[in-house]
């Protein structure tokens, strides 16, 4: 393999904060679509609108169901009222983990409160990057308080007032797919906002199948690359879950001759990591830290449709073994100069492979 693909300096880019998308489209299918063909093909502008006419009868989209947690709180220490911000990642009815904010070390036993007093917690432990376990004292039905008093775990390019915003109802309805069931994510699979029930009806019309997978996304989606080579990088882990019933589903789609479709990095990375032994897909829960980068040999996707990505991030690397790092780089110039909204809010792509089929 080329060594410059294994350099982290290979995978930046330019993206100006004006290019940031801090909103989604009115609609969610209103979104611009970048088609990217395979070889030297011209690349293509069009709508998510389009898709149903751009896929073929007998393909497969395959979705990610996870569903993203309200799980960001506003609270203060209670010995000295300083601010504090709590991101629960995962919780019992005794503990849970968490990223904590505060000006300050947190120390052993120290106590704080969130929701206005009907949540307390106290330190436990650091975990480290972030990390913090914290005990309840008071408050165990945090499920259903996240329900009323959580924020939506927006990306921090996604800016947002401190406190309550005015756009906070409207995250929690945008910032989630349609086919969010199973909660467990820390952040959204964002490809999955574009779809509606409309644009879903008109792909089964045009004889496009769908399945599931869950992946339950996790913070280290957002976190950059730091190791100078991409073989130094430790991938984050995510748990996820490939049913039986999408094996068969895409099983089927290969035995007609369709193509399997996956919507987002997640549901690839769901799929892939199903597919990592000798007899190909197989139903599968666990969890995966699955790094696809150059070299990597894709068994399950002869399309992907996804958003823009942040320069230096796994999904940028992701991307790029998938189309050819030239290929994404000209795909992004392009989507820059044409003033495509990028990230999580953003616009989508639909990409083609470096080489035809599997």
């Amino acid at each position: 393999m080329d060594d410059l693909l294994e350099l982290l300096a290979s995978y930046d880019y330019a993206l100006p904060e004006e290019r940031i998308a801090q909103e989604p489209c009115a609609e969610r299918s209103e979104a611009r679509m970048l088609l990217v063909p395979g070889g030297h093909e011209a690349l293509g502008d069009a709508s998510v609108t389009d898709l149903p006419g751009l896929l073929r009868e007998g393909d497969l989209l395959v979705f990610n169901d996870t569903r993203v947690r309200a799980a960001r709180l506003e609270g203060v220490r209670c010995s000295s009222g300083g601010r504090a911000e709590l991101l629960v990642l995962d919780h019992d009815q005794q503990t849970m983990r968490a990223l904590l904010k505060t000006r300050g070390t947190p120390v052993i036993g120290e106590r704080f409160e969130f929701a206005e007093g009907a949540l307390i917690l106290k330190h436990v432990r650091e975990l480290g990057d972030g990390l913090h376990e914290l005990g309840h004292v008071l408050g165990d039905e945090l499920a259903a308080l996240l329900e009323v008093s959580g924020r939506m775990p927006l990306p921090p390019y996604i800016r947002r007032a401190r406190h309550a915003d005015p756009r906070d109802a409207m995250d929690r309805e945008r910032y989630q797919t349609l086919f969010a069931q199973v909660a467990g994510a820390a952040a959204a699979p964002t490809a999955g906002l574009h779809f509606t029930p409309t644009l879903l009806q008109r792909c089964t019309a045009a004889g496009v199948q769908h399945a599931f997978v869950t992946l339950h996304v996790g913070l280290g989606t957002f976190k950059p690359i730091t190791a100078e080579r991409l073989a130094d990088h430790l991938m984050h882990e995510e748990v996820y879950t490939v049913p039986q019933e999408t094996v068969r589903a895409v099983d089927a789609c290969r035995a007609r001759g369709g193509r399997v479709i996956p919507v987002g990095t997640t549901a690839l990375r769901a799929l892939e990591a199903a597919s990592a032994n000798p007899v190909g897909l197989t139903a599968h829960s666990g969890s995966t830290r699955l790094f696809i980068r150059p070299g990597y040999e894709f068994r399950c996707a002869d399309l992907l449709f996804t958003n823009f990505h942040a320069p230096r991030s796994t999904l940028l690397v992701l991307v790029s073994a998938y189309c050819g790092r030239e290929r994404i780089r000209a795909a992004y110039e392009h989507a820059l100069a044409n003033a495509y909204r990028f990230l999580s809010y953003g616009d989508a792509c639909l990409l083609s492979p470096t080489t035809a089929g599997r």
